[in-house]
């Protein structure tokens, strides 16, 4: 049994809507719509309040294929930010050669800005639990940023000067 399913169960044997959950514990009604239906987990302050509200230990809340769950959604929100980031890459570079080839310096304007959101988005490709692990890494994945933040740098300022 899922915790969506657990939780469901917990809240009908209880005679409590999802509105009535929601407000017992402090958050919206959403988020209890999701967790219900497994398209996401709680953090550890909803779990903690729904585990006393319930007179239920959090480990008979969560189970193995919980946490596998939520692995598997972190790591689907992980891929979806990387696109988001190649994106933005893909932008400033169509960014800078536009400003390169046309001599219009305005277009340098767009670069900066999606290499900053880049930047943003790619440090937010990693899925959660892997960035905690990655904390040691963290310095040569921010160099890596860092130097394709300096090649988008250059073609602006090569831009700038040529025209």
């Amino acid at each position: 049994m899922t915790f969506g399913e657990k939780l469901k169960q917990l809240r009908k044997d209880n005679n409590l809507t999802q509105e009535d959950l929601a407000e017992k514990i402090y958050v919206t009604r959403t988020a209890v719509s999701k967790w219900e239906t497994d398209k996401a987990l709680p953090a550890i302050d909803s779990l903690k309040l729904i585990s006393e509200l319930f007179h239920v230990g959090i480990d008979d809340l969560i189970s193995d294929g919980d946490i596998e769950t939520k692995r598997l959604l972190d790591e689907k929100r992980a891929k979806i930010m990387y696109g988001v980031a190649v994106g933005f890459l893909v932008l400033a570079t169509v960014f800078a050669l536009l400003a390169y080839f046309l001599k219009q310096p305005y277009f340098n304007i767009g670069g900066v800005g999606s290499v900053a959101l880049y930047i943003v988005f790619g440090l937010l490709s990693k899925p959660r639990y892997k960035r905690i692990l990655a904390k040691k890494m963290l310095l040569p994945y921010v160099i890596s940023r860092a130097v394709i933040l300096l090649f988008v740098i250059g073609l602006i300022v090569s831009t700038i000067v040529t025209v």
